[in-house]
């Protein structure tokens, strides 16, 4: 069976890669396939006929969207639309990508698969949006929601990610800002891939939150890193309005993997193991380099 990865080049495109090496395999990066493009993304399918599609694309610098709202929904819900509908003629199953960020965060307990969504900002409104096209299309779907996502690779078009960001802002010596207020799952790439793997092989199609296990804020997180790399910059805790990002985002966002628990599938470690497996890994390459 031949497997579509769309967004190979990255964080979580290129542990998909790892983790479905096996598989017959193609990956294609944005200057492969540009998803907005209907004909190209019908032309695409039909040229490879993949059983199995793998869409990690996405346009998620959240503060932007508040100011390109037409592109946000242009790339995370219609083109989105377009996959489903293509995936349909062809008979093949799609993995989507969503987020936490579809939830409001005015609750205290992890958010589960049945919970009704409220967005808070346009981002999460196009997240939203490609969830309700891919689940009312496409009988054969897994819809992921996931949190606080962090990896080795990706294209610089992302942003990074949290972990690097702050490595990188310690290398430099800068004071650091963290918000304290928005609580989370940071969520190892590595370890959710893994678990998309094991799931498409069941075949139980439907809505999924995967992220690690337990809870911490933004800035517990970042000091989580400090610690497990023996770094000490200059880290103080601040607040969602003092920080005065544009788009408003969750003050909780964790999210209870219930329908991958009632599979026996919720085996994912604590996000502290995951956190120091991955600093380690990321320490060695580095050496080795």
């Amino acid at each position: 069976m031949t497997t579509l990865l769309i967004g190979a080049n990255g964080q979580l495109g290129c542990e998909l890669l790892r983790v479905f090496g096996d598989h017959e395999l193609v990956p294609l990066t944005h200057a492969d396939l540009e998803l907005t493009d209907r004909v190209q993304v019908n032309e695409t399918l039909q040229k490879y006929r993949p059983g199995l599609i793998l869409n990690t694309a996405a346009y998620h610098r959240v503060d932007e969207c508040e100011d390109e709202p037409e592109r946000a929904f242009a790339v995370n819900a219609i083109a989105v639309r377009d996959l489903a509908l293509a995936a349909k003629e062809i008979g093949a199953a799609l993995v989507h990508f969503s987020t936490d960020y579809v939830f409001d965060g005015r609750r205290q307990s992890p958010y589960r698969e049945v919970d009704p969504p409220c967005p808070l900002s346009v981002y999460a409104m196009s997240k939203l949006a490609g969830e309700h096209f891919v689940r009312t299309i496409l009988e054969r779907h897994f819809v992921i929601r996931t949190c606080g996502l962090y990896a080795g690779a990706g294209s610089r078009a992302t942003g990074g990610n949290f972990v690097g960001a702050m490595l990188a802002l310690a290398r430099e010596g800068r004071e650091i800002r963290v918000v304290g207020d928005q609580v989370l799952t940071p969520t190892s790439a590595k370890d959710l891939a893994k678990k998309v793997r094991q799931l498409a092989e069941t075949g139980q199609y439907g809505l999924y939150h995967i992220t690690n296990s337990g809870e911490c804020s933004w800035y517990q997180f970042a000091a989580a890193i400090f610690e497990l790399t023996h770094l000490r910059p200059p880290l103080t805790e601040t607040t969602s309005a003092a920080y005065g990002a544009r788009a408003t985002r969750p003050a909780y966002s964790v999210l209870d993997n219930a329908n991958l628990r009632s599979l026996g599938l919720d085996d994912l470690r604590g996000w502290r193991d995951a956190l120091a497996d991955y600093l380690d890994e990321r320490s060695r390459t580095q050496v080795r380099t």
